[in-house]
């Protein structure tokens, strides 16, 4: 782990995953990274684009931000790299910084300063768990999405990487997981499960073509990715520190939460994010 002085030589990039012009922190260690450039070359031609050197940016419609982390991977060598969103970040833990009447959002992320110290002590970075309560993983996905898309998953995983299948039989049965597909690692960690994770989810891919979805749920990879950094990171014992997130634009709560109770209860799937 690096010295929090050592920091600035070491060398972190945070990727930020962006489709669209967004507000981005400052700070040194954030990338902006437009995914999906090969199929959208003319949005944001001003910031690190995913088509270039090793990529996959022609599967953004179905890998998601995923396009960003196989970029980072293949294509920067700094000693610590991470993956966030253009709308949520790693937030400080400082309870009172943005929080102000007249705060902007954004000053809820996490700095560098702050982000070296936590590096200091932490090798990975995770954010925080979040709850479902009255869902497991299993059957919130099966009632928001495709039960296929899970099952084939679980077929692949148990196929490549049976060693795996306990924490994955046990994150099914939870209520509770780290979301976002957000992590912050030293190379060799990121390194690492990112060549377990990529083969994984070409042959899922390869069963369950996402192509025969409509857009929301032909990106079915990227959630599964979700899951399956839990199980990683639970099954190799991998030690970590926490982060809170911060989203950056305002969340419909009513429309959210009608469609968790409608999805669980009247098995009416979700057909768009919030």
């Amino acid at each position: 782990m690096a010295r929090a002085e050592e920091l600035p030589n070491k060398g972190i990039t945070i990727g930020i995953a962006m489709h669209k012009p967004a507000p981005i922190p400052h700070g040194r260690t954030y990338l902006p990274i437009h995914v999906g450039a090969a199929i959208h070359p003319d949005v944001l031609t001003e910031i690190q684009q995913d088509n270039t050197g090793d990529n996959i940016s022609e599967l953004n419609p179905y890998y998601c931000e995923l396009t960003a982390l196989y970029w980072l991977w293949k294509n920067n060598d700094s000693d610590y790299k991470g993956l966030v969103h253009y709308r949520r970040l790693f937030a400080t833990r400082s309870f009172f910084k943005g929080r102000g009447r007249h705060g902007d959002r954004l000053d809820r992320v996490i700095d560098d300063a702050e982000l070296a110290q936590m590096l200091d002590k932490h090798s990975v970075i995770m954010p925080t768990k979040r709850y479902y309560v009255i869902e497991t993983i299993h059957s919130h996905y099966v009632h928001t999405m495709y039960a296929e898309q899970v099952e084939v998953a679980e077929t692949v995983l148990e196929h490549m990487a049976p060693q795996y299948m306990p924490e994955w039989k046990r994150l099914m049965k939870r209520r509770s997981s780290r979301f976002f597909n957000m992590m912050i690692m030293d190379r060799e960690h990121f390194d690492a499960y990112c060549a377990w994770l990529f083969p994984i989810l070409t042959e899922i891919a390869r069963r369950l073509p996402p192509d025969q979805y409509e857009a929301f749920h032909a990106r079915y990879p990227g959630r599964i990715s979700e899951m399956l950094l839990n199980v990683w990171i639970n099954h190799n014992n991998i030690k970590f520190g926490e982060l809170p997130t911060v989203y950056t634009e305002s969340i419909n709560w009513w429309k959210k939460g009608t469609s968790f109770l409608k999805a669980k209860f009247l098995k009416k799937r979700y057909t768009g994010s919030f």
